[in-house]
């Protein structure tokens, strides 16, 4: 479909100086863009009267809806206890105060 118009390219794949993945890439859709953005000559712009078969009618066509991700819970980082985070300085300088203990009590024995 190229503004509104709808072709069948199909007996023109093998000729399309692009190639036929071109025009098979925009099957099914609007191509006005890809079309447009190639810049064909007015000779291949002629062409298309010849592959011609009707037109869209715009009012059955489905409108895009704009993709919106799902909303997602606010991430609260300080959901840790404050008993918990006390724990998680204490155990440490606990062990480290240990440690030092333990190799001052057996060096000086």
């Amino acid at each position: 479909m190229v503004s509104v118009k709808v072709y069948d390219v199909t007996k023109f794949l093998e000729d399309h100086p692009g190639g036929d993945a071109v025009l098979l890439s925009a099957t099914g859709k609007d191509a006005t863009d890809d079309f447009e953005d190639v810049g064909h000559s007015s000779t291949a712009k002629a062409m298309m009267d010849e592959f011609y078969v009707g037109e869209i009618d715009t009012s059955t066509v489905l409108n895009k809806t704009k993709y919106t991700p799902p909303k997602q819970p606010h991430y609260n980082q300080d959901k840790t206890p404050k008993f918990i985070k006390l724990l998680q300085f204490l155990v440490p300088l606990l062990i480290l105060g240990l440690a030092v203990g333990i190799r001052f009590y057996t060096n000086s024995t």
